[in-house]
C-alpha cells in the first residue's frame, strides 16, 4: 500500500514540483510574483506554462482548464485539450504562457447582478499563482480569478485577495509599532470544518425534494432520533468507512490537509476538517472537498447532502471557519502566549476583532445569510442569528483590569485530577470552551461558527479581513502619531474595551434570556437572510468596502441583487417541489388509504357492525379532513407561485416568498407530517426519516 506521504500532494503542481521543474531563474522570478505580488514577466510565463503542461500529461492530463468561482457559490469550468495540429494527420501537445494567465468565458452566463446586460457576454478567467494547479479527472486545474470586461469581479477569489491584501498592509503597520521590522507578510489563515450527511442513493433517487432541493420538504420524525446521543463520536459504520478512507486518499492526492473525521451529533450526520492553511487556498480546497464529497459518495452507492437542513428535527449542518492572522515567520498573532496580560501586541489584535465584530454585526451576518441556513440559525444546535463573541474567563478578566486601571492578579493554573492513580495528570486550560457562541476565541484563533454547510467560506473570510483591516489602520493612524507609544496604546486599550464589551457574551448563546439580553445590549438580530441582506449596502458598509477596494459600490448592490435572487430562486423551487409532490405522491398515497379504510367499513356496515366508533371510522375522519386542508394549502401555494409580483425590486420578490411562499410550505409540512404516522409503510409513496436516516 503507498504511504500517505507519497500520495500526498502527488497531483499538485506545487512548490516543490517548481523548484524540480523550472530553471533557477525562472522559479525565482515565479516566487516573487507569489510572495511579493510583482508582475509577471511573459517569458516566464511560457516557460512555467510549458514545464507546467508537461508535468500534467506525465499526469494523465490531455486538457487544462481555468477554474474559477463565480457568483452561484459553487465553481466553474471549461476545458481545452493540449493539442495543436502540426499536419492533417498528427498533434502535438501544447500550452503557452498567454493561455495559462488568461482565459475567456461568457460573462453574461453568470449571475452578474445588473453588471452585465446578456449581449455584453465577454469575461476574462486570470491565473491566481498563489493557489497551486493541480490534475484531476484527466485535466490541468488551474486556479482563476474571474472578471467582466469592465474589470468589475464576478467571483469571490478577486475580493478576497484584496481583503486579504488589505489586513496585510495594516497589520504590518501595527507590527513595526512593535519593533518588528523582520516580518514582510502577514496572511489570514482558515481551515473550514465541513459537516454532512451520507443518505443510502436509492432512497435519495426515491425523493424529488432531495434531488431538488437538497433537503426534505416533509417527513414526520422517526421513534429515535439522536436524543440518545450514541451517534457522535460513535463507531463509524463500515460502509461510512470506507468513504471515508477513500475521500481522504483522494484529497490528500490533491494536497488537501484533511486531518479529523467523526460521526457528528445527528444520524447520519459526519464531519471532516481539515489543518488550517491561508484563507485563499483554504476557499479553493473547501470547494474540493465538497466536490469530491460527492463523487466519492456516488461511487459508494451513497449521497452527501451538504444542505443547512435536509431533515427537521435533528442536527442542522455547519461549517465552522477556523480564522487567524500569521506572519512570514511563523508568528501567529492571535496566539496570547504564557502571560497574555502582559503581550500588548496579543491585545491590541485581539481588541481590533472585539471592535471590528461589534462594529460589523451586520456583515458577520450577511456574510452567512442564504435560505438554507434559515432553517438553522437559532436552532437547537446552532449559534442564533444574533452575532456575539466569547472570549473565555481568563481573557474577559485582563479586559476587565485594562478597563478598570487595577493589576490583573491572574488565574492559577490548575490540574486536572481523574481520581483514578494510573492515569496521567495534566493541566487543565483557563478557561472551558462555549460551543453556543456563533464567534468564539479558541485558543489562538477565532472560530467563525455561523456558516452553512454548502457556502463558501470566501465571503464571511472576506468580510472578516475587512473589518479587522479597517480597526487596524484606525489604530495605526492613532499610534503612530503618539508621542508616548505605551501611553497612548493604554488608553487605546482602555477605550476599545469600555465601547465594545458589549460584544462579549460567555454564557448560553441558545437560551431565551440571552436574545433579552442581547436585545438591552442593542445587538442586532436579524432572524432571516430577507431582514439581513438589504444592511450590506448601508452606508457605512460601502464606505467600508469601498475604502479599502475589495469592492466598488456597484460591485456591492450587484451582490446584494445576486443574493436576493438567489434566496427567492431557491424558495421558488422548493415550493414548486412541494406542489408537484403534494399533487403527485402525497395526495393520491392518502386517498389510496383513505379508499382502503372506507371499503373496510362498508364491509363491517354490511354485516350489520356498528361502526360509528371503529377506528377506522375515526382514522378515516381525520386523514379525510386532513387531507382536504392539505388540498386547499396546496392549491393556494400554486397560486402564489404562479401570480407572483409584478415588480423589478429583488426584496419586495424576496419578502414576498418569505411571507406568502415559505410559510404556507411550512403549514402544508405540518400537515403532511401529521398525516404520515397514519399511513402503511406500503403506500406511503416516499422513503421516511426512519429508513434515509439509519439506513446506511
Amino acid at each position: 500500500m503507498t504511504s500517505v506521504p507519497e500520495i500526498f500532494a502527488s497531483n499538485v503542481f506545487n512548490d516543490d514540483v517548481m523548484r524540480d521543474k523550472l530553471p533557477k531563474d525562472v522559479y525565482k522570478s515565479l516566487r516573487k510574483t507569489i510572495e511579493d505580488g510583482e508582475d509577471l514577466d511573459k517569458s516566464v510565463a511560457n516557460v512555467v506554462a510549458n514545464a507546467m503542461k508537461d508535468w500534467a500529461v506525465e499526469h494523465g492530463a490531455t486538457h487544462f482548464t481555468h477554474w474559477f468561482q463565480p457568483l452561484t457559490g459553487i465553481t466553474a469550468e471549461k476545458h481545452d485539450s493540449f493539442i495543436t495540429p502540426v499536419s492533417p494527420s498528427h498533434v502535438i501537445m501544447e500550452f503557452s504562457g498567454k493561455e495559462l494567465i488568461k482565459g475567456e468565458t461568457d460573462a453574461s452566463s453568470f449571475p452578474s447582478g445588473g453588471l452585465r446586460a446578456t449581449f455584453e457576454a465577454r469575461g476574462y478567467t486570470a491565473w491566481d499563482p498563489t493557489s497551486y494547479a493541480f490534475v484531476k479527472d484527466g485535466s490541468l486545474y488551474i486556479p482563476t480569478v474571474f472578471c467582466s470586461y469592465g474589470g468589475e469581479a464576478l467571483d469571490k477569489k478577486t475580493p478576497l485577495l484584496h481583503s486579504m491584501e488589505v489586513v496585510n498592509e495594516q497589520a504590518l503597520r501595527i507590527l513595526r509599532l512593535f519593533g518588528n521590522t523582520t516580518a514582510k507578510r502577514v496572511t489570514s489563515s482558515a481551515g473550514a470544518e465541513q459537516e454532512y450527511f451520507i443518505v443510502d442513493k436509492e432512497s435519495f433517487n426515491k425523493r424529488e425534494d432531495l434531488i431538488f432541493c437538497g433537503r426534505t420538504l416533509f417527513g414526520a420524525n422517526p421513534p429515535k432520533g439522536q436524543e440518545m446521543d450514541d451517534h457522535y463520536f460513535g463507531t463509524i459504520k463500515p460502509r461510512i468507512a470506507a468513504f471515508m478512507k477513500e475521500l481522504d486518499e483522494e484529497l490528500w492526492k490533491l494536497g488537501v490537509l484533511s486531518k479529523t473525521k467523526h460521526n457528528e451529533a445527528a444520524p447520519a450526520q459526519h464531519e471532516l476538517a481539515p489543518i488550517f492553511t491561508s484563507a485563499n487556498i483554504a476557499t479553493d480546497h473547501n470547494q474540493l472537498i465538497m466536490e469530491i464529497m460527492r463523487k466519492v459518495a456516488d461511487k459508494h452507492g451513497l449521497v452527501a447532502l451538504l444542505h443547512e437542513k435536509p431533515f427537521a428535527g435533528v442536527n442542522g449542518s455547519g461549517k465552522h471557519n477556523n480564522w487567524s492572522l500569521g506572519t512570514d515567520k511563523g508568528e501567529n498573532l492571535l496566539n496570547p502566549g504564557k502571560t497574555p496580560h502582559e503581550n500588548a501586541q496579543f491585545l491590541l489584535f485581539l481588541a481590533a476583532v472585539i471592535k471590528a465584530v461589534d462594529e460589523y454585526q451586520d456583515l458577520l451576518r450577511i456574510s452567512v445569510a442564504s435560505a438554507g441556513n434559515d432553517h438553522r440559525l437559532g436552532a437547537g444546535e446552532a449559534p442564533p442569528a444574533i452575532v456575539s463573541m466569547f472570549i473565555g474567563d481568563e481573557l474577559e478578566a485582563i479586559l476587565s483590569s485594562i478597563e478598570s486601571g487595577e493589576n490583573y492578579l491572574g488565574v492559577e493554573k490548575q490540574r486536572m485530577e481523574t481520581g483514578v492513580h494510573v492515569l496521567p495528570t495534566f493541566t487543565k486550560d483557563t478557561t472551558d470552551r462555549n460551543r453556543t457562541s456563533p464567534f468564539a476565541f479558541t485558543g489562538n484563533k477565532f472560530e467563525f461558527r455561523m456558516l452553512g454547510s454548502s457556502q463558501s467560506i470566501a465571503d464571511p473570510n472576506i468580510v472578516l479581513n475587512t473589518i479587522v483591516a479597517e480597526e487596524l489602520r484606525q489604530f495605526a493612524d492613532e499610534l503612530e502619531s503618539a508621542k508616548d507609544f505605551g501611553k497612548a496604546l493604554d488608553e487605546l486599550l482602555r477605550r476599545v474595551i469600555k465601547e465594545h464589551k458589549r460584544i462579549i457574551y460567555n454564557g448560553n448563546c441558545y437560551s431565551d434570556e440571552w436574545k433579552v439580553e442581547a436585545e438591552k445590549r442593542g445587538l442586532h438580530n436579524y432572524a432571516t437572510t430577507v431582514e439581513a441582506l438589504p444592511h450590506f449596502v448601508d452606508k457605512e458598509n460601502v464606505k467600508l468596502f469601498t475604502s479599502h477596494k475589495v469592492f466598488c459600490e456597484a460591485e456591492m448592490h450587484s451582490r446584494l441583487e445576486i443574493l436576493l435572487e438567489m434566496y427567492t430562486k431557491t424558495i421558488n423551487i422548493e415550493a414548486r417541489t412541494l406542489v408537484d409532490m403534494t399533487k403527485k405522491q402525497i395526495i393520491p398515497a392518502i386517498c389510496e388509504y383513505s379508499a382502503h379504510l372506507a371499503r373496510d367499513i362498508a364491509a363491517k356496515k354490511a354485516v350489520g357492525e356498528f361502526i360509528d366508533a371503529t377506528p377506522e371510522t375515526r382514522l378515516l375522519t381525520k386523514i379525510s379532513s386532513l387531507n382536504k386542508l392539505l388540498f386547499e394549502k396546496g392549491l393556494v401555494l400554486e397560486e402564489n407561485v404562479k401570480n407572483l409580483p409584478k415588480t423589478s425590486d429583488a426584496l419586495e420578490k424576496a419578502r414576498y416568498f418569505r411571507h406568502d411562499v415559505f410559510e404556507i410550505m411550512q403549514e402544508m409540512r405540518e400537515i403532511i407530517d401529521e398525516i404520515e404516522p397514519h399511513v402503511p409503510k406500503t403506500i406511503w409513496p416516499v422513503p421516511t426519516y426512519s429508513e434515509l436516516l439509519f439506513n446506511v
